[in-house]
């Protein structure tokens, strides 16, 4: 019996996501790519009918704007923030106060990756705020804006995917309980040696700001950042200028950044548990996690951060409160690329939503009813994993639609062993696919914290992310045989250092980069 209602729409369900994402990586305009694909998903779904395609593509829009109208509240918000501390000079003074003890370009990259790995309560949170922060020092350090932004997708997603106390492992654990799977944050915690994709991604991280070591496209973007100082080009393109100066106060503090960003740390925290009810009694602390609305916590952590920063500010004045409201105008405006971006990757993944195309049961039923040797299913979901989280753009929809076919499909005795490693391959597969995909929105947040154009983040972080994938596709063909997870976790790892050594010393020769005294 199927576990989903086949998709009428059969592969023309898959079209949308391809349209958008091929145009993307061709053209290296990501707006005009997305409206295309939604015009397209949209024009499938009306049956050729154009006036029908136009009322789908704003009924699905206006109501994925109402669904997520709390992150577009938080982007602001956050923008604003980032603007007021800038204008402060807290920002400048903080990376006055860290080029002093970061003096190494690897010791940038390592706090950099540090600080992503320490902020694990949400990936949105995570990527805006070690953006925000580690932007002046690795600027210094002349770390390309392209690294800087894989560095932060990197410690996103992966982190948050294996800890317990965040947004990702509450869902995740309601997704498992509400399979059957057993106890959702016990299970949950037991998958975590199981998921190839994340831990070999913060190996990779580690290897990567350790050494010298870059390849694939990101080499010429180093070698343009290292050689010319241009952060933001590889050489085949013209130099870009560097990003407009706002005014700076010259009486910003180390502690007019620290304090700022410690309050959303702090306030998001105690928000997430006010809204999961640990407050109230009805949960507690870990379970709060769990039922929390993590969109409303960001928005009430950032309000109260804004809050404490005018305290902060004013009666010292380090900003009159003119420059204070201007401040916040200025960095509401500053997220209005995001806005936009964020809003037509919500729409085109509701496109192809269960309300409309089903891109996502369309590819369950094909892993459903395909059949093959039992050994190869957790390879074979990672595969499909992360075929559907790239093309949708969402890991946890990813996530939220394979987990009860996971489950379902380890049910028999055949294939119960292999529970924990399809569950696995899932969480992993899910969040490779979101993170190469240029319609995801941790994806676009991370070019955003880091200000990076877009589609040159996707292009970089893609040779890298499926650097480790081909390694945890081996890994995971020998899970299914073994079904243990350690001795596949530490073939995945020795894949995925010999092969970072062997594309540096292949880019090393094709794209020699001139160090220089830099360490």
């Amino acid at each position: 019996m199927e576990i989903l209602e086949l998709a009428h729409f059969g592969w023309w369900s898959v079209l949308p996501p391809i349209i958008a994402i091929i145009l993307a990586l061709i053209t290296k305009e990501v707006l005009s790519s997305l409206i295309i694909g939604i015009l397209a998903g949209a024009l499938i779904f009306s049956k050729g009918n154009p006036v029908h395609m136009v009322v789908t593509t704003f009924n699905i829009m206006a109501d994925k704007i109402g669904g997520n109208a709390n992150i577009l509240v938080f982007l602001g918000l956050l923008g604003a923030l980032v603007v007021l501390v800038t204008r402060a000079g807290g920002s400048a003074a903080y990376g006055e106060w860290a080029i002093k003890r970061l003096k190494t370009r690897k010791g940038a990259c390592l706090a950099t990756a540090a600080l992503g790995c320490l902020i694990f309560i949400d990936d949105y949170f995570n990527c805006l705020t070690v953006g925000t922060v580690m932007r002046p020092v690795t600027d210094r350090h002349k770390i390309s804006r392209a690294k800087l932004s894989y560095l932060l997708d990197a410690t996103a997603a992966p982190i948050c995917i294996i800890a317990p106390i965040s947004s990702w492992g509450a869902s995740v654990a309601t997704y498992i309980s509400d399979a059957g799977a057993g106890n959702g944050m016990t299970t949950f915690m037991q998958i975590i040696p199981y998921n190839l994709y994340a831990l070999g991604t913060i190996l990779m991280v580690l290897i990567i700001c350790s050494s010298h070591i870059n390849y694939g496209s990101m080499a010429s973007f180093e070698k343009n950042a290292i050689e010319k100082g241009d952060l933001f080009s590889h050489p085949e393109e013209e130099v870009n200028e560097a990003e407009p100066q706002r005014s700076i106060n010259g009486k910003g503090k180390v502690y007019d950044l620290v304090i700022p960003i410690l309050s959303l740390i702090i306030f998001t925290v105690l928000a997430m548990v006010y809204t999961g009810g640990g407050f109230s009694g009805e949960a507690s602390f870990t379970e709060s996690f769990g039922n929390c609305d993590s969109s409303l916590s960001l928005v009430l952590g950032s309000f109260c951060a804004l809050v404490v920063t005018f305290i902060q500010f004013i009666p010292r004045k380090v900003l009159s409160f003119t420059e204070f409201m201007h401040g916040i105008t200025e960095g509401i405006k500053s997220m209005v690329p995001s806005f936009t971006i964020l809003i037509l990757a919500w729409t085109i993944g509701g496109v192809c939503s269960s309300d409309y195309l089903n891109t996502g049961g369309f590819i369950g039923n094909l892993v459903n009813d395909s059949s093959f040797p039992v050994f190869v299913l957790p390879a074979v979901i990672f595969v499909v994993a992360g075929f559907l989280g790239f093309a949708t753009g969402t890991s946890w929809g990813t996530m939220a639609l394979l987990i009860p076919i996971g489950a379902a499909i380890c049910t028999p005795a055949s294939t119960a062993h292999l529970l924990l490693p399809v569950l696995g391959a899932i969480l992993a597969g899910a969040v490779y696919g979101d993170h190469i995909s240029p319609i995801s929105d941790t994806t676009i947040l991370s070019s955003t914290g880091a200000g990076c154009n877009h589609i040159d983040h996707v292009s970089t972080q893609m040779t890298y992310a499926t650097t480790v994938t081909v390694c945890a596709v081996i890994g995971y063909i020998v899970m299914g045989i073994l079904n243990s997870p350690w001795i596949p976790l530490v073939i995945t790892f020795v894949l995925i250092t010999g092969s970072i050594v062997v594309m540096g010393k292949i880019s090393e020769k094709k794209t020699p980069i001139n160090y220089g005294d830099i360490n």
